[in-house]
């Protein structure tokens, strides 16, 4: 008859074995050193929660006022983007400064423990917890939407391929930091170049007086309200334009990831960031200034679908080129 102990050892062994075939052998310690992170790759790794809020970031403006003010939001959205931009700009600054005093890692849980006690720094570790929950529920919902923009069928399966994509993205997460950024990288990459794209070229069509508004009433979209503006509706638009400044902490949280001299390579990242997410967020905002885009109301297709759309209309591989967006938005 065995005895206990080795047959409480049995599911060890088969957990570790199923480590191992799912994620690999662990890292030797004298190998670490070669896991860390270049700023490039530091840049998708920890960045992409952030920058993928562009996608979302104007539309959840408009959601809040467009039913309202009706056209009088396309006069605001512009000054509110650049108010979170300006929240932005003060966050950078902020961890860059936090990111020099707290090399070994300077997020909020360290730095309210320090300063303030145990009690305030857990509060602020559950705050991080909900904003990182939120950002990949997020984040995945407004990739899925970019597909059903594309493909109709996808937005009737979007909770399916929503738990699918968080499942992919949980896995490769576990691969190892290096590894995620071996499989995020190039997505990453593809969405802002596809993104830069589009605002480069919608704001030269603009230019030369080739990009026209959308119509306002269609069918399936938001109805144009008619109030009258009020600082609480401004203020609450400004709070869900607010999405844009998520995840700005995880490069102070992943300080040790980067290679020497770690705290100099996480203060650029940041500010690349930083500059990344401002005029791409400014972008696409002017651009729906100017289209003077309605949100659809079943949400099937995105705001930066129908600035897509408009942008490359009539361009040769203007079609490839939204698709590719799209996709890239997928990320």
């Amino acid at each position: 008859m065995p005895r206990m102990g080795c047959g409480m050892d049995v599911p060890t062994r088969l957990a570790g074995t199923a480590k191992r075939i799912l994620l690999g052998p662990p890292l030797a310690t004298e190998r670490l050193e070669h896991e860390r992170l270049g700023k490039p790759t530091a840049l998708a790794v920890f960045a992409s929660d952030n920058l993928s809020s562009v996608a979302y970031a104007t539309e959840e403006i408009l959601r809040v006022l467009v039913p309202t003010v009706g056209a009088a939001a396309f006069g605001l959205v512009l000054p509110i983007t650049i108010a979170v931009v300006a929240v932005e700009a003060i966050l950078v600054f902020s961890y860059r400064q936090t990111i020099k005093a707290y090399p070994s890692a300077g997020g909020a849980y360290v730095v309210t423990r320090d300063n303030f006690g145990l009690l305030p720094a857990q509060i602020a570790g559950v705050a991080l917890l909900v904003d990182y929950v939120l950002t990949v529920a997020v984040s995945v919902a407004a990739g899925v939407q970019a597909l059903s923009s594309v493909a109709d069928v996808v937005h009737r399966h979007r909770v399916e391929l929503s738990l699918a994509f968080i499942a992919l993205l949980t896995y490769g997460n576990l691969l190892g930091v290096r590894e995620s950024g071996r499989i995020f990288g190039l997505p990453t990459y593809l969405f802002l170049a596809s993104l830069c794209l589009t605002i480069v070229v919608g704001i030269a069509r603009d230019l030369m007086g080739d990009l026209h508004p959308l119509p306002a009433h269609a069918p399936g979209l938001l109805p144009l309200g008619a109030a009258p503006v009020g600082v609480f509706l401004v203020l609450r638009a400004f709070a869900s334009g607010g999405a844009a400044v998520t995840g700005v902490e995880a490069i102070s949280n992943g300080v040790p990831a980067f290679r020497k001299p770690e705290w100099r390579n996480a203060q650029i990242t940041l500010t690349w960031m930083g500059a990344i997410l401002g005029s791409a967020f400014l972008g696409v905002s002017y651009l729906a200034h100017r289209l003077r885009v309605v949100p659809v109301a079943d949400e099937s297709r995105s705001v930066l679908s129908q600035i897509g759309e408009a942008v490359y209309r009539g361009m040769p591989l203007g079609r490839a080129a939204y698709l590719l967006l799209q996709a890239a938005t997928m990320r």
